[in-house]
């Protein structure tokens, strides 16, 4: 709580059409997570951490929800040497959405920078996000929905919670950057649409003829603004995200190993 040392994972369950429910990509997840506690030297039991999420779901009788993991050091000394203190997970499932989910979304280039991978790995690490809760918030006040970070050489990293696409003469590029959280929903967008993953300008991002986002919340969202520049239709992003939501309830066979039913 004092000095962010907390570890936590965003994942969804979608209601299926057998009446049931499945957890989405939950295996990557959580080994996601367990690459940051071991960043701190806390015990992560995949498994155990699984069987708390599907209990949770069902204890809250959850279908469509946003699952949240976290573990955490608790008690012992103040200072900063964690590895005396205890260690603790917990689980919460809410039904809600709970970043942009899908819509339109007015972007605009944050004046903060992207912590460097060199200062903090690329991580679901809580005290990273105090970058990106800073970022939202200026955007906000200057009445945009979501904040995209570029480096000192003018490449894109990514937004505050969400992964970077553009789509140029009907071509799907995928922004990879070195600083950039390495999305579980950019994974799988990059496996349905083929996309190539590359670094990308943001002049090259202004000239796209689509841009969209993507996260276990945003799921797939087009960017209707990139502050000055307006973008018209969004025809490939419609179609992915239209793609994307039959995959995670289960309506394309192709994909069924990225499911866990609950």
């Amino acid at each position: 709580m004092h000095y962010g040392t907390a570890v936590f994972e965003g994942i969804r369950s979608y209601a299926t059409a057998d009446g049931g429910a499945a957890v989405f990509r939950l295996p990557e997840h959580l080994e996601r997570m367990r690459k940051g506690a071991d960043m701190f030297g806390i015990e992560f039991d995949i498994e155990r951490a699984g069987r708390a999420v599907l209990d949770t779901l069902r204890a809250n009788g959850h279908r469509d929800a946003y699952i949240r993991p976290l573990t955490w050091m608790g008690t012992g000394t103040i200072g900063l040497d964690v590895d005396p203190l205890t260690q603790h997970l917990m689980v919460a499932t809410l039904a809600k959405v709970v970043h942009l989910g899908g819509a339109r979304t007015r972007l605009t280039v944050s004046p903060w920078k992207r912590n460097p991978a060199t200062s903090l790995p690329p991580l679901k690490l809580s005290g990273a996000y105090v970058n990106s809760i800073l970022a939202k918030r200026e955007a906000k006040q200057r009445g945009f929905d979501e904040a995209l970070f570029t480096d000192d050489k003018g490449y894109v990293v990514e937004c505050t919670g969400a992964n970077v696409f553009m789509v140029k003469n009907g071509e799907v590029t995928s922004v990879e950057h070195r600083d950039a959280l390495p999305g579980i929903t950019r994974d799988t967008m990059i496996a349905l649409s083929g996309a190539q993953s590359r670094e990308v300008t943001l002049h090259e991002l202004l000239d796209a003829d689509e841009v969209f986002v993507c996260g276990t919340a945003a799921e797939a969202c087009a960017i209707s603004v990139l502050d000055r520049r307006e973008f018209g239709d969004n025809p490939v992003t419609r179609e992915l995200a239209a793609l994307y939501a039959q995959v995670v309830r289960g309506q394309d066979s192709r994909y069924a190993h990225w499911l866990t039913a609950v």
